[in-house]
């Protein structure tokens, strides 16, 4: 496991928390999620690389050709709970093929060890790989961009970015697009956050939690939540949850 040795040598942890062993525990997990992620992100970025490689790129641009993965939803807001899934989405170059993702970038996840629980669900409204790292669930989309190479301080914010893509790379890089916006436009993250992981506790207590069964989502009670922190930008969490209901019972 990638986190073993942290577990190993907790009180490196407790040193950096005053010796807190809630918040040493905290920090593990963290840790542990981040992680996962920088294998998966190595590892989408040497699959890229293979690929290139065996569509004759030339060597130069193999090297420098990128990929990355992006979080969205409740963990990229960073309210997730404990054994919460993770969703990601794959931003691969233009030569790159969906085809590719669901074939030869499957079949590199079926191999490794580390990888269980692996599906896919090619025909899905925003087709997705369903698999477990290491522990951790995680639900990986797939978006190409019409660029030559991916680099790692892209933004996908950016509206020239959706020139020329296939509805099904929109609809991938819309849960990244919509996540980052909500985070850019709130005055306070951290209030944000205490009162967003506030009202979905609410929400989920009374079982109107579920996208599924009619009621409102995720994103949908995080923009909800960011309304109420842009009209109470110097709010603390507890007036905004108060705030909250004061809005939207009128609303």
């Amino acid at each position: 496991m990638i986190a073993l040795w942290v577990l190993k040598f907790p009180y490196l942890f407790l040193e950096r928390e005053h010796h807190s062993p809630f918040s040493a525990l905290k920090s593990i997990f963290v840790f542990y999620r981040l992680a996962v992620l920088g294998k998966l992100n190595s590892f989408v970025k040497e699959w890229i690389a293979e690929i290139s490689e065996s569509k004759n790129l030339p060597p130069s641009a193999v090297a420098n050709v990128g990929g990355k993965i992006f979080t969205f939803g409740s963990y990229r807001l960073g309210v997730h709970t404990k054994g919460a899934d993770i969703d990601a989405l794959c931003v691969a170059p233009r030569h790159v093929e969906r085809t590719d993702f669901f074939s030869s970038f499957f079949e590199k996840l079926k191999r490794h060890d580390e990888i269980k629980d692996l599906r896919a669900v090619e025909d899905a409204f925003v087709p997705v790989i369903k698999f477990k790292f290491d522990g951790i669930e995680i639900d990986l989309l797939f978006a190409r961009l019409a660029l030559q190479s991916i680099p790692d301080n892209l933004d996908l914010r950016g509206d020239s970015l959706l020139r020329n893509l296939d509805i099904r790379c929109i609809r991938s890089l819309n849960g990244c697009r919509v996540t980052d916006e909500i985070l850019y436009l709130v005055p306070n993250k951290e209030n944000f956050r205490l009162t967003l992981r506030a009202i979905k506790l609410w929400a989920k207590r009374r079982g109107i939690y579920s996208n599924m069964l009619g009621f409102l989502g995720g994103v949908s009670w995080a923009m909800l939540v960011a309304r109420t922190c842009q009209l109470y930008p110097n709010a603390v969490a507890a007036t905004l949850v108060h705030k909250f209901f004061l809005v939207f019972s009128k609303w």
